[in-house]
């Protein structure tokens, strides 16, 4: 009998198990290779169901990104086209969402390394801002909402919703800035009454859509009330539909952020032709906008404040009108920037939450570090880290007890190994109410900053260590880049080091990495992105046994401190710890040295599921320098001394520092979009594909360009300069035509702005697809008819050889007739490899759930054995059989299909 080769296909819902042990090459519990021809799928599914948030769920094998799998429905499953992959190295399989492992469970309990009792102490508030933008203004606020026409969006096949809601000031006067909120990823529909919660689009009959879009209108009434108008939108349409985007989402969400703009200013010119709602706002001024953004709505709202400076490529856009506004800042809440591509002229405040288990590697501390050194540096970014905040309670629409719809703790809290930092009733954990105050006051701050123009408000986000007592009591810590900091030391360019080390943040070599993986919690500031490992990266590691022991860095060219008031460091040191303490010094090109002041730094409270190597911003003046007579113009080396006995710390930065919000004007840049192209392999000879890349805009910058080689999952990265009409990003891809089988190959590439650029659609490349049959296999028998205590085996047969592994399956059925081999009679450990069952009590094999077999014909060969160890037992029997069946797509027994029959004999 013959049959398509495939691999196991079991349904979403049926039981996975582990076919082989690792050391005989089979996958790891929960993993199976579906499908088969060009549509054959890596596929996992978790024991229990993974929520549809806003982190990325992603396979990885050999410390490498495989890809990014399409979730099923049923929230447990999750599936990748092996065209994306190379079979043969699926070794150390791992699913991860931002950095932590999914399908391993881990220790949890935050037990680890304990705080210290003076750690455990929380510590004195900050002293209290000069103002406090989290106190309501004088204004009444009235809330509607209003729906519009839905939009088509290139690469989403179902229309995205136009619908919103709009609070704004009663009775104020002329145009009034407008604050456009947008939410993160968040599940769609949901069944009332019931636990059922999906992603669907458009919602079945007999659900309703999860309102995400209001779970900010206490944000937007302390705004209103303050005298903005403010309007909240709804992005369910995207959210269904972005698991196959390669931004994630991060395009079209701009585009719908965009399109909503461009109707406030239509309706600011003609106020007839807007919803009643708007009519009864005052207008809105759209000279001063606001935006925010909560995880993937923070990267909408960035790519949205880019494509507004710097258009995207028009194919890719939903918006092609004229810009009609001006976004004078982002607040991002939580967000994710897969892209790691910040717009540099548009100033920005990302709020950091402790305890996030969506986002959890705090992925958007790149907003501030991914923007050094990239435009001119006058726009403030800043980093706004909430203790003990989750990811889902800013919205309260994602709220437990607040929320319409089934919500959730993303924070998972497992009562038999609480964690130390974020479980609930923690010392440090916010509750729903205390963390979402907190966020209401900061978007309010930013606000009074970039739109208003306070400068008062500065010091509450810049690392000046003041306050805002309407946060209270959530102890709330800052820092950040740009504004009026001038020149720096930054361990990302081209400086010498002596007495410490320039480590990386993304490194697999854990003597070159800045956090090895043996690390209990993360950093912020290392975050992963699309390769193993990055250069331009870096951070200045420091660690010493006694104190005294200078770290001295130098740059390739002197630094200026001219002008400035104090010399900032962002300075990172491990979780849990207390009162580090390095003296700062700094000599000129002259040889003259002065100690500037000694810096005292604690770590943040955190766990092995935090992101707690967080840099704490400190500052020392610059007067000592004055008075010993060095030229601040002419500063060439910056020395760090421990002075605590023993530690370690990481030197992110450090900048001339003076007071000031200086205005923003954008830079006329080159913008580099990378595309797809999708190709046939062809039947032969070779044919060379280059990737699609546009650069528009204007000018010349350096971006950092890496090419995957699909062939060894390594990456080389390369500097090139770029501008319009250039094509100094050529990456050819030869593809070779065959007739043989295989699952195709994705030639990826990535880009990264490096200086004087921006980055839109970051990544890309040629993807070649499979375009001959899979071939069929035959079974025949080796040893069908056997004694107890030896295998049965059967041949399988390929009709033709394959350039990949071809596997097939088949699953165990009852035997025609007479007796059935029984639990009792096979090898107990290929039972528990090939079911995950155990043998008693004794019952026919065809009453074991899940048993199947599994073989796999290797690459360039034409067959493979495949067997059922027997065991010899004391018991006198009649001949028993066995028998398997080929499976189907779906995981069932494929009527007419190839079988595995066989009899073991009795010994005795």
């Amino acid at each position: 009998m013959s049959g398509s080769a495939q691999a196991v296909p079991p349904s979403d819902t049926g039981p996975l198990t582990a076919t082989a042990t690792a050391d005989d090459g089979g996958l790891p519990p929960g993993w199976r290779i579906t499908g088969k021809g060009s549509a054959q799928q890596l596929v996992w599914r978790s024991d229990t169901r993974v929520p549809m948030g806003d982190a990325r769920v992603e396979f990885h094998a050999g410390g490498r990104l495989l890809g990014v799998p399409r979730p099923a429905k049923d929230g447990r499953t999750f599936r990748l086209g092996l065209g994306a992959v190379v079979p043969t190295k699926l070794t150390d399989l791992q699913v991860l969402a931002s950095g932590r492992r999914l399908d391993a469970a881990g220790d949890t309990s935050g037990s680890g390394k304990g705080r210290s009792e003076a750690a455990a102490q929380r510590p004195a508030p900050l002293p209290a801002g000069a103002i406090d933008p989290g106190k309501p203004g004088s204004y009444r606020t009235t809330t509607g909402e209003y729906t519009l026409n839905s939009v088509r969006l290139p690469g989403y096949p179902q229309p995205i919703e136009m619908q919103a809601v709009v609070v704004a000031p009663k009775g104020a006067t002329g145009k009034r800035p407008l604050a456009l909120f947008l939410h993160g990823r968040h599940y769609t529909c949901y069944t009332p009454g019931t636990e059922d919660i999906t992603g669907d689009w458009p919602c079945p009959a007999g659900t309703k859509s999860v309102p995400s879009y209001r779970g900010y209108l206490r944000d937007q009434q302390l705004l209103a009330s303050q005298g903005y108008v403010t309007v909240s939108i709804s992005a369910n349409g995207i959210n269904a539909q972005d698991a196959g985007a390669e931004d994630a989402g991060a395009q079209a969400r701009s585009s719908l952020v965009r399109l909503h703009l461009a109707q406030w200013a239509g309706w600011s010119a003609h106020p007839e032709t807007a919803p009643p709602v708007v009519r009864n706002a005052p207008p809105a001024d759209l000279s001063r906008v606001l935006l925010i953004g909560h995880s993937r709505g923070g990267e909408g709202v960035n790519r949205a404040a880019m494509d507004s400076l710097y258009p995207p490529p028009a194919t890719q856009d939903g918006y092609h009108g004229p810009v009609r506004w001006k976004i004078r800042g982002t607040v991002l809440i939580g967000p994710t920037i897969f892209g790691q591509n910040p717009v540099a002229d548009v100033p920005s405040v990302t709020i950091l939450p402790g305890c996030d288990g969506d986002v959890s590697d705090l992925q958007g501390e790149v907003y501030v570090d991914g923007t050094r050194g990239v435009s001119r540096g006058a726009a403030l970014h800043s980093a706004v880290y909430v203790e003990g905040a989750d990811h889902n309670f800013f919205n309260t629409e994602w709220t437990p007890g607040q929320a319409q719809a089934p919500a959730e703790d993303d924070f998972y809290n497992d009562p038999d190994q609480r964690d130390a930092v974020c479980s609930p009733g923690a010392a440090t954990r916010l509750t729903a109410d205390q963390q979402h105050k907190a966020g209401s006051t900061y978007i309010a701050t930013a606000a009074r900053l970039f739109v208003a123009g306070d400068d008062r408000a500065r010091e509450l986000l810049d690392g000046s260590g003041r306050r805002a007592p309407s946060a209270d009591p959530a102890r709330v810590l800052t820092h950040a880049v740009g504004a009026n900091r001038g020149a720096g030391f930054l361990p990302d360019g081209q400086v010498t080091v002596s007495g410490g080390k320039l480590c990386s943040a993304v490194d697999p070599d854990p003597a070159v990495a800045c956090l090895g993986p043996d690390t209990k919690g993360g950093s912020p500031h290392f975050a992963f992105w699309e390769t193993g490992k990055e250069a331009g990266r870096h951070a200045l590691a420091l660690r010493w046994s006694a104190a005294g022991s200078p770290v001295t860095v130098r740059p390739n060219k002197p630094v200026s401190l001219s002008g400035a008031k104090s010399l900032a460091l962002r300075v990172i040191v491990p979780p849990n710890t207390t009162d580090t303490q390095l003296d700062v010094s700094v000599t000129d090109t002259s040889g003259h040295r002065a100690t500037l002041g000694r810096v005292r730094v604690d770590g943040l409270p955190g766990t092995e599921r935090t992101a707690s190597y967080w840099a704490r911003e400190v500052r020392v003046p610059l007067a000592a320098a004055s008075h010993a007579g060095l030229d601040l113009r002419r500063i060439k080396s910056l020395e760090l001394t421990p002075r605590s006995r023993s530690g370690q710390a990481w030197l992110m930065d450090a900048w001339a520092w003076r007071p000031g919000t200086p205005a923003v004007t954008a830079a006329p840049l080159p913008r580099v979009d990378i595309g797809r192209l999708t190709v046939k392999e062809g039947d032969s000879g070779v044919k060379t594909y280059h990737v699609p890349v546009q650069v528009s805009g204007r000018g010349s910058g350096q971006v950092r360009l890496y090419v995957d080689d699909p062939a060894t999952g390594q990456d080389t990265s390369r500097l090139v300069t770029v501008r319009p009409g250039g094509n100094n990003i050529d990456v050819p891809v030869k593809v070779e035509g065959n007739t043989r089988f295989d699952y195709g190959v994705q030639h990826d590439i990535f880009v990264k702005a490096v200086h004087g650029a921006v980055v839109g659609a970051h990544r890309g490349g040629v993807t070649a697809e499979n375009d001959d049959p899979m071939p069929t296999f035959t079974v025949t028998p080796v040893a069908d008819r056997v004694t107890e205590g030896q295998p049965l085996k059967w041949k399988v047969t390929l009709s033709a050889p394959a350039d990949v592994e071809i596997s097939a399956a088949f699953l165990v059925q009852p035997v025609a007739a007479g007796p059935e081999l029984s639990t009792l009679d096979v090898d107990p450990q290929w039972l528990s490899e090939n079911s995950g069952e155990e043998p008693a009590p004794e019952r026919a094999l065809s009453k074991v759930s899940g048993l199947s077999l599994w073989t796999s014909v290797p690459a360039g060969q034409l067959s493979t054995e495949i067997s059922v160890p027997t065991i010899t037992d004391q018991v006198t029997e009649q001949p028993e059989s066995v028998r398997f069946v080929a499976t189907d797509d779906n995981g069932e027994p494929r009527s007419g299909g190839p079988e595995l029959t066989g009899t073991v004999l009795d010994a005795s």
